[in-house]
């Protein structure tokens, strides 16, 4: 990218193919997260410029699902064409267009499909949909209309809502609703659409002077089988990355581009030609990083981004991991999130290890059966992962709440 086109790390992450691996739909150019289609959304934002950083951490949005008039989910056996996975592309495109993102991978199993986005990730399982947003994106925005959707198309009410974030680094930079965790909650709390089916209630972890989490829950649970409806997910933010491991994540340090000064003029030809050197480098990524070896066994799909940046979802059985960088120096940022019940004293340090972060936030939401014969990380008050080179992380904050009936949300600083 040459510095006088004025392009960012922000402004051009348009790595990624239209399901053209899984799927043999059209190539189709990627469109830009703040140059979404209009459907007709109730948008009372205006875009906003780059201003130089990029808010790494992620909104994240859970909403399970039940049949309307009941039932046991149990009895389904084709669950590729169950509840919310009937949902269409386009559908799906219209949600994501809510939040101002687009989807540019998928992969998918018996369980569920996963697809990378333009800022995060989107995971939609028969009656749960799992909806992780980067930067400026307005995430709250799709609830209503996922509500609608999966009412007309599926038959399902909503049954458990979870929204959560960490707090920003740049605030001033969020659209509305997402200015605040009060404006958030407000929005919630009066919209037309949401107040009636999600009565809910908002909750802050961690010391308000440092790194804290904020969380929403709406329960309505009426539990179908206690003995298997559990869940619980794991998230690592890590801060200030180590340079040598940011720079991985550059297009620059994968060779210079020439694909627009060969002979050929063919512009179908050009197009393959760009979209074969993306899969390289999106590979070349995630092995030279380590983050293959983070996800073994599992079903991976890695989008690299141009200048720079990086996402990869990963699925195995019913679980998903998923990572996100954001390498830019002044704001570096890699996340790693999973649902995996894992052998946390193995993987949290060999996290860590890889991306070699400065400081990190570790957040954990489950519910009381999630949380049986589970090796809770948030216990270890010192991580050694590396005692040779110095690289000891040790706890300086903790906090843990109870919300609702049985959701157990826990939060600390290290």
């Amino acid at each position: 990218m040459g510095t006088n086109s004025k392009e960012t790390c922000e402004e051009s992450r348009n790595g990624g193919v239209d399901d053209v691996n899984h799927f043999n739909v059209p190539i189709t150019e990627i469109v830009q997260p703040q140059q979404a289609p209009d459907f007709g959304i109730d948008d009372n934002s205006s875009g906003r410029d780059y201003t130089g950083v990029f808010e790494g951490p992620e909104k994240t949005l859970e909403v399970c699902f039940r049949r309307i008039g009941g039932g046991n989910h149990n009895d389904e056996k084709n669950k590729n064409q169950v509840g919310l996975r009937k949902l269409k592309r386009e559908h799906l495109d219209q949600l994501c267009a809510r939040a101002r993102c687009t989807i540019l991978s998928r992969v998918s199993n018996e369980h569920l499909d996963a697809y990378v986005l333009s800022e995060s990730s989107l995971f939609v399982y028969p009656y749960m949909l799992v909806l992780k947003t980067c930067g400026t994106t307005t995430l709250l925005r799709v609830i209503s209309f996922l509500i609608d959707l999966a009412k007309t198309y599926c038959q399902l009410e909503i049954m458990w809502l979870g929204y959560s974030r960490k707090n920003f680094s740049f605030p001033g930079d969020q659209e509305f609703p997402h200015q605040s965790f009060h404006q958030e909650l407000e929005y919630l709390d009066s919209h037309h659409i949401l107040s009636e089916r999600l009565n809910g209630n908002g909750y802050t972890l961690g010391p308000v002077n440092s790194d804290h989490w904020f969380v929403f829950v709406a329960d309505h649970t009426v539990r179908v089988n206690p003995d298997t409806d559990t869940d619980r997910v794991l998230n690592i933010m890590m801060f200030e990355i180590d340079p040598e491991v940011s720079k991985l994540f550059f297009y620059e340090e994968y060779g210079e581009k020439n694909i627009e000064n060969e002979e050929c003029n063919n512009m179908e030809y050009q197009h393959t030609k760009k979209l074969d050197r993306h899969k390289m480098i999106s590979s070349e990524m995630t092995v030279k990083s380590g983050i293959e070896a983070l996800c073994p066994d599992a079903l991976l799909d890695a989008q690299a981004f141009e200048p720079c940046g990086y996402s990869m979802n990963a699925i195995a059985g019913a679980s998903y991991t998923t990572i996100h960088i954001t390498p830019e120096s002044g704001s570096s940022y890699a996340s790693f999130e999973t649902n995996r019940k894992l052998g946390a004293a193995k993987l949290i340090p060999q996290v860590l290890k890889t991306f070699r972060p400065k400081r990190f936030v570790m957040t954990l939401m489950a519910d009381e059966l999630g949380l049986m014969d589970y090796e809770n990380p948030l216990k270890m008050s010192t991580i050694n992962v590396d005692a040779k080179n110095k690289m000891i992380f040790k706890r300086n904050s903790l906090a843990s709440i109870q919300v609702e009936d049985d959701c157990c949300c826990m939060m600390g600083n290290w």
